[in-house]
């Protein structure tokens, strides 16, 4: 019997694709289930043919799917990587040139997320008999690189195919780091397009089923240790759960160790799902966007317990929301890189299930006084007090962001993903969405990419389907973010895949417009409108005649238009009730008003501002902003270097 088979390096790579799985305990999964692609020169006789070849011989196998964008395509990845828990991602197949420099910020967004996704942008020639080809760009002082080279600072791993025989050692290099809960990100393949098409004799054990599990390292004893001692000493402690509690599936044995100790809870925007919002002992989000309850017990905190979260400035209100002069930090984490931060000398590098209940047991009888316990309750009915106001109906003709975001929340069912990713949603979302499900909130803010939440949402879709779960998934985007990628909702109706899209029309860039603000610029270039001749700007009233909701029609989706006036809230309620009850996908259009804001959390976010300016404007927000610098925290020592 033959040990190999004779075939070119794209189907050999897609064969081998399509027999890889992911194992985490008793879950067993494709790792990669499916493949996107957009061909072109550098790819439709490589990679394309190699999936039509596959779907002729085995259907099914390896699925292909279409899609309108390159950028989109890796987000689609990462919206069903986070779904299933990072066991999963689809590869994303590229032409040469623009296509494949489409994905670098796909490639950015899941590395920023550690999120899996496999990159397989083809490339110039490896013989470079052809030289320059079409799209190809040359550099003089080294004719090596090719635009693909632009994707070694995005990804976790890089390699490219430069003879057949390298395929074997790459492509199961790439797996590894897919599969690494410490190392995952974008993977890229580069495959130049002479490579793609080339033959070998490829061992049959290449092509075989091959499974990768996923390391759950357990926490050492002696840290454990001290991390628990820190702990038992504290008086004011406080957890930050981030996404790695998510992808740890540690939701059950983070809310028993909760309960247990009595200790208080702020999440970041991955760790949303981490506890209900209900949950006696959650104080919702923590950092620039947080609530005014995490923020206070973040504030006060003699031991932070971070869980699997990287502390982004958002996280940590830009280093000012842990300002105990005495604070200390035990980091869980799956990464030593996370791990360590805030030169902390308590870190525990483990997986967040197993940590927690290794911490659980080390602890043994701790609890927190009842006085702390009672500041708990007070603090979290006062900020459930504020949200209720804030989402309830205003009798406003235009309706402001968080009365739309009180509307959509009532119309779903406590299992229904909300997906955002960009403007002044984010902020909104992290304090005043309450998450009932895991896996019922996800808004990427890691990289916060405009145009990522229809694809994003999407892959949300794809994931949920894969899983036989039928909820519905919302994609809440603003007019900004939406003109920047709404082409995959072509792809949704193509496949049939249900979305509800609520598009939010506030008319520019209402996020950055408030920013401006606070910075002196006074939404300087951040309003949608017609140019003024005389002024030579955008900062007039007269807005433009652009029907978002024709736009969203032209791709085939039913499209709802909520008009303005008393009761547009209520409407935009029913009209979500009705895109549930629908098996299309619907586009809801509202406008709001940009200048109505939801509560304030006490966070602070280090934008800085000019130190001159001839503008009052820009003077007043410098000497707001000296003040709030004065709290930040540096990485070691006191602050203000005392």
């Amino acid at each position: 019997m033959a040990s190999t088979e004779r075939m070119t390096v794209s189907q050999a790579l897609i064969r081998f694709l399509a027999h890889q799985w992911t194992v985490d305990g008793d879950v067993r999964e494709r790792t990669i289930p499916g493949v996107f692609g957009i061909f072109g020169h550098g790819n439709v006789a490589g990679v394309g043919q190699a999936l039509a070849q596959l779907h002729a011989t085995d259907p099914g196998l390896m699925p292909y799917h279409q899609a309108r964008n390159e950028q989109a395509m890796v987000h689609q990845s990462v919206g069903f990587a986070r779904m299933h828990r990072r066991r999963g991602t689809f590869a994303s197949a590229s032409s040469v040139g623009p296509g494949a420099t489409n994905m670098l910020t796909g490639a950015a967004l899941a590395t920023a997320n550690r999120l899996p996704a496999l990159l397989l942008p083809a490339d110039t020639f490896a013989t470079r008999v052809s030289d320059p080809v079409l799209q190809q760009i040359e550099q003089p002082w080294d004719t090596s690189l090719t635009v693909n080279d632009a994707f070694r600072p995005l990804s976790r791993y890089f390699d490219r195919v430069q003879r057949p025989e390298q395929l074997y050692s790459i492509a199961l290099s790439a797996l590894r780091v897919l599969t690494d809960p410490v190392e995952t990100g974008a993977v890229t393949i580069a495959l130049p397009e002479d490579v793609q098409a080339e033959a070998l004799d490829v061992p049959l054990e290449f092509l075989q089923d091959r499974e990768w599990a996923i390391r759950r390292p357990l926490p050492e004893r002696d840290p454990l240790g001290l991390a628990a001692a820190a702990i038992r000493g504290s008086q004011s402690p406080f957890i930050v759960a981030g996404g790695g509690v998510i992808y740890s599936g540690a939701e059950e044995q983070l809310q028993a160790f909760v309960e247990a100790t009595g200790i208080a809870v702020g999440t970041t925007q991955a760790g949303g799902g981490s506890l209900p919002w209900d949950h006696l002992q959650y104080l919702g989000a923590v950092g620039a966007t947080g609530t005014a309850a995490a923020n206070r017990f973040a504030r006060d905190a003699d031991v932070v317990i971070g869980i699997g979260t990287r502390y982004s400035d958002f996280t940590t209100a830009s280093r000012t929301a842990f300002l105990n002069p005495s604070v200390r930090f035990v980091n869980i984490n799956v990464a030593p890189f996370d791990a360590l931060k805030h030169g902390t000398s308590l870190s525990l590098v483990a997986d967040a299930r197993e940590a927690l209940l290794a911490l659980g047991r080390e602890l043994g009888r701790f609890v927190v006084a009842p006085g702390y316990a009672a500041g708990i309750r007070a603090a979290k009915q006062a900020w459930d007090e504020t949200v209720d106001r804030a989402l309830a109906p205003s009798g406003q003709a235009t309706p402001g962001q968080p009365e739309i975001i009180g509307a959509v929340h009532s119309a779903l069912d406590p299992k229904d993903v909300i997906v955002q990713a960009a403007g002044s949603l984010p902020g909104d979302l992290h304090k005043l969405w309450r998450v009932r499900d895991p896996l019922g909130y996800h808004v990427e803010y890691a990289y916060s990419c405009m145009g990522y939440e229809i694809a994003g949402g999407l892959g949300v879709k794809r994931g949920l389907l894969a899983a036989d779960d039928d909820r519905d998934v919302v994609i809440m985007v603003g007019d900004g973010s939406y003109l920047m990628l709404n082409s995959e909702l072509m792809t949704a109706v193509a496949e049939g895949i249900k979305l509800i899209v609520v598009i939010v029309q506030n008319h520019g860039y209402a996020s950055i417009g408030h920013l401006s603000e606070t910075v002196g610029s006074q939404r300087f270039g951040t309003k949608y409108r017609r140019l003024d001749p005389t002024r030579g700007d955008f900062q007039g009233d007269q807005l433009l005649p652009v029907d978002l909701a024709m736009n969203a029609r032209s791709y085939g989706v039913d499209v709802v238009e909520i008009a303005d006036g008393v009761g547009a809230a209520k409407r935009l309620r029913e009209a979500v009730t009705a895109a549930k009850a629908s098996n299309a996908s619907t586009v809801i259009h509202i406008n709001s008003d940009p200048l109505i804001y939801g509560p304030d959390g006490g966070g602070w976010w280090d934008v800085p501002v000019p130190e001159v300016s001839e503008l009052e404007s820009t003077r007043i927000a410098r000497a707001d902003y000296e003040r709030e610098r004065a709290a930040q925290r540096p990485l070691l020592g006191e602050r203000n270097g005392r």
